[in-house]
């Protein structure tokens, strides 16, 4: 039996402050890569509205007994640290805990050590945490794969015949992932608005957000070896917020025979904290039901899902937020030991790094659904904003924010947010 994570312990307090409502408490300590103009690019942790800079923690000494050097947090990604595998970040975030506890005077007593370790959050800049090598989308909600099966295909046969025995992915683009806060510019493509005329190039008409988490992954196995479902999650470091930016009307024309191109490697934003797979231990549920029983290599025990509330909202150019979407991870029908499996059941090797997205996250109320396509039913129900205005897809100038959290028995463990503004198309 796994000994209980110190880190997670209810009860700890920190005397560094946590308002309540924080995302980032004690019990998350969510890792990412801040820069400011003192520091090029560090490795930190979040807690309440710091950042604690862990090259100056471990250069200092506090680390020294944690298996890590100074020059693993030094660098422009997490990549070093996370190579350290699964046990030494569990150690290290159960040292940090540790060090932020209330109970623990050793830096909190000691000014100048302070002021070089710990900065506000809103005075520093947060980066793209891992240098991503390969990203895959999984196609991982039964209700979204319905929804978008009876609106572009037949409604009483919306699933293809695969999709309930084995977990729908395909390879997508890494280089065009960016952080929060990176504006995103309408993209160009081929559609074809009347079927009866040739097609026309030009922006996109139906741009849209996909609500998604992805997980980001240690090293997995040697090129021709698998992962089992019960391995997986040693290779899971942590989860991110992932909007999944989509081109309807380009995908449309394009995604005959071989899936979505130019629809989809635009953009993809991510989140700029990573909530280890640790940190969401407490927040375990069990998955839908899964009938087909599923192949014995898919087969997972326990409870794999996870208990995270999401939303969307949309903020039009000076104008104020309306929340479109409140959707939860719990509701994926495949769970990501099982995307991981399936992932590598063929050999196929996962680095650190790795990026393996959900796909749009929809639950079964139309409030819960998790993209513009669904919410507005391709454009037929058009959603009202706060200032009067309509939305079928996303406008130009809209900023689109997504939020994350889990929280049980008074405790809190969130994302933050995944935020971006929409540009106009470049001129043809």
């Amino acid at each position: 039996m796994q000994e209980p994570i110190r880190a997670n312990d209810p009860v700890r307090r920190s005397w560094i402050n946590v308002p309540a409502d924080s995302d980032f408490s004690i019990q998350n300590l969510p890792f990412g890569i801040f820069s400011d103009a003192g520091v090029q690019k560090h490795a930190c942790v979040a807690i309440g509205t710091e950042i604690a800079d862990l090259h100056a923690l471990s250069s200092l000494g506090y680390l020294k007994d944690s298996g890590f050097e100074p020059q693993q947090f030094a660098g422009p990604f997490l990549n070093p640290m996370m190579k350290a595998g699964k046990q030494a970040i569990r150690n290290l975030r159960n040292k940090l805990s540790d060090i932020f506890d209330e109970k623990n005077t050793t830096l909190a007593g000691n000014e100048a050590h302070r002021r070089q370790v710990i900065r506000a959050q809103s005075a520093v800049s947060m980066e793209l945490p891992v240098e991503i090598g390969d990203y895959t989308d999984f196609y991982s909600s039964v209700e979204h794969a319905t929804n978008v099966g009876m609106m572009f295909r037949d409604p009483a046969n919306a699933l293809l015949p695969n999709w309930k025995h084995l977990p729908v992915g395909y390879h997508g683009r890494s280089s065009s992932i960016i952080p929060s806060g990176v504006a995103v510019r309408r993209p160009l493509g081929q559609t074809r608005p009347d079927d009866s005329q040739p097609p026309v190039f030009g922006p996109t008409k139906q741009l849209d957000f996909e609500l998604e988490v992805a997980f980001i992954t240690f090293d997995g196995k040697p090129l021709g070896e698998r992962i089992s479902t019960s391995e997986a999650e040693d290779h899971i470091f942590g989860l991110v917020l992932f909007n999944d930016w989509s081109a309807r009307d380009i995908q449309k024309w394009e995604y005959v025979p071989l899936g979505p191109f130019l629809a989809k490697n635009f953009a993809s934003s991510i989140s700029p904290w990573i909530v280890t797979l640790d940190a969401l231990e407490t927040f375990r549920v069990s998955g839908p039901a899964q009938d087909p029983p599923v192949l014995p290599y898919l087969h997972s025990d326990g409870n794999r899902n996870i208990d995270l509330q999401l939303e969307v909202g949309i903020v039009p150019e000076g104008q104020s937020e309306t929340v479109v979407c409140r959707s939860n991870f719990k509701y994926m029908y495949w769970n990501m030991a099982q995307q991981l499996a399936h992932h590598t059941v063929n050999g196929c090797n996962i680095r650190c790094g790795d990026i393996l997205a959900s796909g749009t996250i929809s639950g079964k109320e139309p409030g819960s659904y998790g993209s513009m396509l669904e919410l507005t039913w391709r454009g037929s129900k058009p959603i009202a904003l706060a200032d009067g205005s309509e939305r079928k897809f996303i406008n130009d100038g809209d900023t689109v924010t997504m939020r994350g959290h889990c929280e049980k028995n008074g405790v809190r463990v969130g994302f933050g947010e995944v935020r971006s503004r929409v540009l106009a198309a470049k001129e043809v």
